[in-house]
């Protein structure tokens, strides 16, 4: 004989309200808690509609709130709405564009809304860092936060945020975690864009400056580079091979060793824009021309690319649109999903200019 599993029944309606008023009281949402054998916080999220909880619990949770009758406190509900109005965006980018270029886009998808953006540049290596962004969430009661690099990658601050009960949307150069959180960029494609061009353009003698190795975003570019060269029969030596701070002074520095060194290199690929601004002024102080004695690929895509001259070849992502995509993800969270949520995927691309050309 097989035993089947039958579905607890779940409690009367008059048994909840005989044991509330046994107390003097409503139901309340600790009784729902209880009864669902739930906690509070799960119990909360399925009022508020978050997507952070399993479909067979949210239906548990709701057939017992249909059972007894169960109704929010007004004043509970008015502190949540309070709340629903503040998106944070915790950074620590080094590069000021390129947060300015984020903060446009987490705007764009507010605009029309009643949402306002609240900003926080933090330290992640700084002892107070987790404890200070606990107090940042909980004084400004955030519906939620944009998590740009590398902020996204810091898992101590993902279980901050889960123990806080704020949503959150990860902006990084892979995935991290469930599809409703992640905007991903595949930092790795760009890196291997930028070798392959570089090798197909005749050069041998190819230098990387990567961002620094806090950052992962700053290995997957390294990688994809270091992958695409191989792809062409080349390699990533040593002496071509500098870590630097994602700033234009660490870019300068770095290229001011490479170029300084007896045998430097034909071409440079920096692991960001406003790094390869720092070639530049390099390569003229060592009286380099740009493209005939050495050549030059950043990553971004940033509005100083086209400003320079010679204008910049460079990996484009699209920050912007990555800093809409994200927020418009938040702001999705409020609503009900019937169906699963897709990954978020941006594909960084290769954008021609005329800072690169067949070595000399």
């Amino acid at each position: 004989m097989i035993a089947r599993k039958t579905k607890a029944p779940l409690p009367s309606r008059s048994q909840a309200v005989i044991e509330a008023d046994r107390k003097g009281k409503r139901s309340t949402i600790n009784d729902i808690a209880r009864l669902a054998n739930v906690s509070k916080k799960t119990v909360s999220r399925v009022i508020n509609d978050s997507p952070f909880v399993k479909a067979e619990t949210r239906e548990k949770v709701r057939e017992i709130i249909g059972k007894i009758g169960f109704t929010p406190d007004p004043q509970a509900r008015g502190l949540a709405f309070r709340r629903a109005f503040l998106i944070g965006m915790i950074y620590d980018n080094p590069s000021p564009q390129y947060i300015v270029n984020m903060q446009q886009g987490v705007l764009d998808a507010m605009r029309g809304s009643s949402f306002e953006l609240v900003i926080r540049p933090s330290d992640r290596a700084h002892p107070a860092f987790l404890e200070d962004i606990r107090h940042f969430v909980e004084r400004q009661k955030l519906f939620g936060v944009v998590l740009p690099p590398s902020m996204s990658e810091d898992e101590r601050l993902i279980r901050l945020l889960d123990e806080l009960d704020c949503p959150y949307v990860r902006i990084a150069s892979l995935s991290l975690g469930a599809p409703e959180t992640m905007v991903v960029t595949h930092d790795y494609v760009g890196g291997t864009s930028a070798a392959r061009y570089l090798a197909d353009l005749g050069h041998t003698q190819i230098a990387h400056i990567s961002g620094p190795s806090t950052f992962r975003s700053a290995h997957e570019r390294r990688r994809g580079f270091s992958d695409g060269l191989a792809e062409k029969g080349l390699k990533l030596h040593r002496k071509f091979d500098r870590e630097a701070g994602y700033t234009f002074d660490t870019g300068y520095a770095a290229a001011k060793s490479l170029l300084a060194a007896e045998e430097r290199p034909t071409a440079v690929f920096t692991g960001n824009d406003e790094m390869a601004m720092g070639v530049y002024k390099a390569a003229r102080e060592a009286g380099l021309d740009i493209p005939k004695d050495l050549s030059v690929v950043g990553f971004d895509d940033s509005p100083m690319a086209d400003r320079v001259w010679p204008l910049l070849t460079t990996i484009k992502l699209p920050i912007r649109d990555m800093g809409r995509m994200a927020a418009e993800k938040l702001l999705a969270a409020r609503k009900e999903r019937k169906e699963p949520a897709e990954a978020t995927e941006v594909i960084p691309t290769l954008v021609v200019r005329d800072s690169a050309a067949k070595p000399a």
